[in-house]
């Protein structure tokens, strides 16, 4: 340890670096970054990333050397307020609130943000999918109120983006511990299929296709076609799925695909969409647990920071992002999970291998927060 507080080499997991240093106050300095490249440094959508975190922080450091390839962050205090962002399009608006989400409920002021760009590409969770799956995960954590929204103002597809997101969040005090170990079994199907600048028949074509593989197992299936038309519909035609599986006991699981987008590589029939669009939901659905895999550092983060208590929850197998996420907790936070395999019985239809993920929260409280 230097006194420049955590050192890493690469641009791997660049997110989940400064959002921890973001939440921990603590130094980051990232050395590396492509150096090896034709083009070395940081891109575009990193460094609108980095102007985003300016935003919702006050007094944040940041340092990056001239050719871009090493990075010094010292954070500030989370903010919040109204923020508007223009957010880089070769990343979806999902790679910018994915963040958002983890920081929003330390903010000092209840955080108001504007997010434009892409809403729907095939590389990020969509808008859709976090605002279906990652806002009722967080309400279990005593995150929640009538201002916790998402809300798709306008669509925009991949490349051209001209999409706009309003997400609110207030801002919380404490987060509570949780017991998530018994995901129950899935009661109904909820999805969106959604086309801009096509065809409105194509959302009824992915969604005739989708219930041809999902009627087989389950007759509670609603899947609602969003199309959008003029000036709510961006720059780029595209459609897509976001499909989510509801348990008994109140899980989400979720899967999504995106066409895609214009002048890159081959297009995808609307038929073929909805169909594989249903297999990845089969396939979450088998790997189970109470969170799915898109969501799985979330979950851990929450747990991370919570009161100083135990908190349990049941996940499929760890998705390698959130094994890495696992080790930049313990840099930041020094919390280690206990992980219990366990393995499902052969007659019981469990799908995969699940891990049982314990730990004692560090009971982070938010220091901005004046008492009333």
């Amino acid at each position: 340890m230097t006194s420049h507080g955590l050192v890493y080499d690469g641009c791997n997991f660049f997110r989940q670096r400064l959002v921890l240093s973001t939440l921990s106050g603590k130094r980051v300095r990232i050395r590396g970054i492509r150096s090896s490249d034709d083009c070395p440094g940081l891109r575009d959508f990193e460094a609108s990333f980095i102007r985003l975190l300016d935003k919702v922080t006050n007094g944040s450091k940041i340092e990056i050397n001239q050719t871009g390839t090493v990075l010094f962050y010292q954070p500030g205090l989370l903010y919040g307020g109204s923020v508007e962002h223009d957010c880089n399009t070769q990343r979806s608006i999902g790679y910018y609130l994915e963040a958002l989400l983890l920081l929003a409920p330390f903010m000092k002021s209840p955080l108001k943000a504007t997010l434009r760009g892409v809403t729907n590409d095939p590389v990020d969770p969509t808008v859709d999918l976090l605002k279906s799956t990652s806002l009722p995960l967080m309400k279990r954590f005593g995150i929640e109120g009538e201002a916790f929204v998402v809300k798709v103002v306008k669509r925009g597809m991949a490349p051209g983006g001209g999409g706009e997101v309003f997400f609110s969040c207030p801002a919380c005090r404490s987060l509570k511990p949780v017991q998530l170990t018994d995901p129950g079994k899935i009661k109904r199907i909820r999805g969106v299929a959604y086309s801009v600048r096509v065809s409105p028949q194509m959302g009824n074509r992915i969604v005739e296709s989708a219930r041809s593989v999902l009627n087989q197992f389950l007759p509670d299936i609603y899947i609602h076609t969003d199309h959008m038309k003029g000036v709510n519909s961006g720059k780029s035609p595209g459609f897509g799925l976001t499909l989510v599986a509801e348990t008994v006991n109140g899980f989400f699981l979720s899967a999504e695909m995106s066409s895609t987008p214009q002048g890159q590589g081959d297009s995808i029939l609307p038929e073929d969409l909805g169909r594989n669009c249903a297999m990845l939901l089969l396939e979450e659905v088998y790997r189970g647990g109470c969170v799915d895999s898109s969501n799985q550092s979330l979950a851990l983060l929450l747990m991370t920071l919570g009161q100083q208590d135990v908190s349990k929850v049941l996940l499929g197998p760890l998705s390698p992002y959130t094994i890495e996420f696992l080790r930049h907790i313990r840099d930041f936070f020094q919390i280690m999970f206990k992980i219990d395999v366990q393995k499902p019985l052969e007659d019981e239809r469990k799908g995969g291998d699940k891990v049982l993920m314990t730990c004692v929260g560090v009971g982070y409280s938010n220091v901005n927060k004046t008492l009333k």
